[in-house]
């Protein structure tokens, strides 16, 4: 188990004694940086500063542009604008932080081992919120001694401009830590810390004892969807009212969830039902896969299939249908990308 990070007793203090009315939210002095300001660092982050939180964005293409006029988000639970913000364009201007978002798409996570060393305190923590599969593992072998957490968002935000935010529906995050020997965490008090910050910035969370398990959960929605609104060119609620369509993702759902039965974890065929039953009950929605095909950028096909394929082959296991959609995503990328 990682060693309690010293902010943690600090920040518990304050949580004590805000809730006696002491102290506001930056008594605690706790720095939170993001990493990636898009549809879901930028929500996210944003609800964090709006609430008290000392927040540090790391941005790329926007940066002068939310370096001059801040954030704006337009949300279904009411717009909000942040005039200023804390913007850097290089992660050696950024303070050391207590904890590390990562929302970067993880087509750029090879930027994170020259990133992250320089910005975490010692013993902080990484929260992250991307999609796939193995994601904590990889940032583990950068931030050895750091304590890493899963971020499962179930939100449905797009960045439609410059600092622009939309956030549309949902918006919860099931939280998850991840154990170097993959065991099962359970709810730690570094998870509750983290839990609690989201909470003060009217995030709702839910917390999952078994990290492994709530990926593969994740995965049956995104397998499913994602790369099938690319093929199809579609949105969730075109794929729902097409009966072929929609058999063709539940199909997928249900392979998806043999795949984590095979991997070792617990799911139930009917889950895939209750996916298909929320997506009926969102709005209409293009998921994060078809906006990037859309415009022209690279889709996550690796973290978000062929990981959870390699790992089911492990297992001699073979997921065809999603092996055959990933084999149409990498074809559809590739003439996209002008790399075919």
């Amino acid at each position: 188990m990682p060693s309690e990070p010293d902010f943690l007793r600090v920040y518990q203090f304050w949580v004590n004694k805000k809730r006696s009315g002491i102290y506001n939210h930056q008594g605690g002095n706790v720095k939170i940086g993001i990493i990636g300001t898009g549809a879901v660092g930028g929500y996210y982050g944003a609800l964090l500063v709006q609430n008290g939180f000392d927040v540090h964005f790391l941005l790329r293409s926007d940066f002068e542009y939310v370096r001059d006029n801040g954030l704006l988000v337009e949300s279904k639970n009411g717009d909000f604008a942040l005039d200023t913000v804390n913007a850097y364009s290089c992660s050696e201007d950024m303070p050391e932080c207590d904890i590390l978002i990562v929302a970067l798409k993880t087509t750029h996570n090879d930027l994170l081992k020259s990133i992250l060393p320089g910005i975490i305190k010692k013993n902080g923590i990484v929260v992250a919120l991307q999609n796939g599969l193995n994601i904590e593992k990889d940032i583990s072998e950068i931030l050895p001694g750091a304590t890493i957490i899963g971020g499962l968002c179930f939100l449905c935000s797009n960045k439609v401009g410059p600092g622009h935010i939309r956030h549309m529906d949902y918006g919860s995050i099931r939280l998850g830590q991840y154990l170097k020997d993959d065991s099962v965490a359970g709810v730690t008090n570094e998870l509750k810390i983290i839990s609690d910050i989201f909470t003060k910035a009217t995030i709702p969370i839910h917390l999952a004892e078994n990290l492994g398990k709530a990926r593969w959960e994740k995965l049956v929605w995104n397998m499913g969807f994602n790369g099938t609104t690319v093929i199809l060119n579609a949105t969730t609620d075109q794929i729902m009212k097409n009966k072929f369509a929609r058999e063709m993702v539940n199909e997928i759902m249900i392979e998806v969830i043999q795949g984590a039965r095979i991997c070792g974890f617990e799911i139930e065929d009917s889950f895939a039902e209750i996916m298909l039953n929320a997506t009926q009950q969102m709005i209409d929605y293009s998921p994060s896969m078809k906006l990037d095909y859309d415009d022209g950028r690279p889709m996550e096909i690796d973290s978000i299939y062929w990981r959870p394929i390699q790992e089911s082959a492990k297992h001699d296991f073979d997921m065809q249908k999603s092996r055959v959609l990933a084999y149409q995503l990498e074809f559809f990328n590739r003439v996209n990308r002008k790399n075919i």
